[in-house]
């Protein structure tokens, strides 16, 4: 039985379904609750308790940062455990949340482990004590997590044997980022729904489903971060020794800044 409330808050359905599975595969006595953007979950925490946000930054309506500030101008949840979600991970964001009072910061992608360490950290001995008290185990179902230890970030670029293969227009280099690795890579295709990249194929590669951000660069010195999954892959040529393999990958992102940095990226992209 649920003796602890959390609530989930991402723009994006398909993370929102991702971090409470996870919450429900590790953490049972917690009952989940959702909002799609800080000014829902605003409502929400003013008519309800809960004892953990699990929070995105960007969203429409209201940022998490918004929120996490609303947040901790008021008595009632100034303590409250905060985990900010976001593929927002330099360094200058992450001291702007921990200054507004952020209690943990976990970077997308993120990994069911990641996400349950954190949680562990925030909530502590209360946790462990519901756990505890229902009987179950704070070390889980071991497949329910992704080996952690062999977090891999790869420097190879492929970019120069690849953009060979590309048109003029679509030697655009994104930064796929997944829970395990970085995948270097070169855009080959790209709409509002979704991108095609080619990577060598020398690199660590996800698997259908899994969580990404997209990491392009729209002008001089502005980088667009955008979540997405991963929904098909294959070989570029048809044979088994292909040096090069086809990514594509779907948005999830409903803010309407994104949808604007996805635009100008395609626009620059295909005026290449």
């Amino acid at each position: 039985m649920a003796t602890l409330k959390a609530l989930v808050v991402d723009d994006a359905s398909f993370v929102r379904d991702l971090v409470k599975r996870t919450v429900r595969q590790r953490f049972p006595v917690i009952e989940l609750a959702e909002a799609p953007n800080g000014r829902k979950a605003q409502t929400l925490i003013s008519r309800n308790h809960f004892d953990l946000v699990l929070c995105d930054w960007e969203m429409p309506e209201m940022s998490g940062l918004e929120l996490l500030q609303w947040m901790r101008q008021q008595d009632a949840h100034r303590k409250t455990p905060f985990i900010m979600i976001t593929s927002r991970g330099d360094k200058s964001h992450v001291v702007e949340a921990v200054q507004e009072g952020v209690s943990e910061y976990l970077g997308k992608p993120f990994s069911p482990e990641g996400l349950s360490n954190k949680i562990i950290k925030v909530m502590g001995s209360r946790l462990r004590s519901a756990m505890g008290k229902s009987g179950q185990s704070m070390d889980g179902p071991a497949e329910a997590f992704r080996e952690s230890a062999n977090l891999l970030t790869r420097k190879r670029d492929p970019e120069p044997e690849v953009a060979r293969r590309a048109t003029p227009a679509q030697r655009s280099v994104a930064a796929v980022r997944f829970a395990d690795s970085v995948l270097r890579s070169v855009v080959k295709d790209i709409n509002l729904t979704e991108v095609r990249v080619i990577a060598k194929r020398d690199q660590v590669f996800p698997g259908i489903l899994d969580q990404a951000v997209v990491d392009m660069e729209i002008a001089e010195g502005q980088v667009a971060r955008l979540n997405g999954y991963v929904h098909q892959l294959q070989a570029v040529d048809k044979r088994q020794d292909t040096d090069f393999v086809s990514l594509v990958i779907r948005f999830v992102d409903e803010d309407p800044q994104k949808l604007e940095d996805l635009s100008r990226f395609i626009a620059r992209f295909n005026s290449g």
